[in-house]
């Protein structure tokens, strides 16, 4: 007689119960962690020089373009939803007067989310583009690495989202939120000569 499997119930932890984790030292500042969608997920560590380049470039260059209308924050949380906690690379977010010092921005605060992909390629393509897409982030930008192309994503639905272009280094790119910023994608990318000390 055929049996039939049970479908196994994923355990899903809310954001209130990771803080209440990370307090009582079940998560341990040593071994970085992000929520995603309710699943604890471990950030890749150490940094590569490349993909901190990335970051560091990508931050001076929208600094340059934007100036002081929107605030830049790298590998700093936001609260997507009850579920999700996650630390992007670099989220442009809207000023706020105390710098969130009351809570994390939320997902209605975000204008661009950018990840910095070399060792997180499919987490980025896959599970972050998501939940990303799910929390309505409008504008979601994987900056890979190893290809030099930057993935961009848009229209998000709670299926995902239903637009993705991948652009190569010598094109340009403006956040949707502000359509006279330019970037040229080969300024956001770690120099050539950077790769080989990866």
């Amino acid at each position: 007689m055929p049996t039939t499997e049970t479908p196994v119930k994923l355990r899903l932890w809310t954001v209130e119960e990771y803080h209440r984790m990370a307090e009582v030292g079940i998560l341990q500042p040593e071994k970085p962690v992000e929520l995603i969608a309710g699943q604890i997920i471990e950030k890749m560590s150490p940094q590569r020089s490349s993909h901190a380049a990335a970051i560091t470039r990508t931050n001076r260059i929208l600094v340059n373009l934007l100036g002081e209308e929107i605030l830049i924050r790298l590998q700093l949380p936001i609260q997507l939803n009850d579920h999700s906690e996650p630390e992007p690379d670099i989220t442009l977010v809207r000023v706020d007067p105390l710098d969130y010092a009351a809570h994390h921005p939320t997902a209605s605060d975000v204008y661009l989310i950018i990840e910095v992909a070399d060792t997180t390629l499919k987490t980025d393509l896959q599970i972050k583009a998501k939940d990303y897409a799910q929390s309505g982030i409008p504008d979601y930008w994987v900056l890979n690495i190893n290809s030099r192309q930057l993935h961009v994503f848009r229209e998000p639905t709670q299926q995902g989202y239903q637009s993705e272009v991948i652009l190569s280094e010598d094109e340009s790119i403006s956040p949707l939120q502000f359509p006279d910023c330019v970037v040229a994608i080969c300024e956001i990318l770690p120099p050539v000569i950077g790769l080989e000390n990866t």
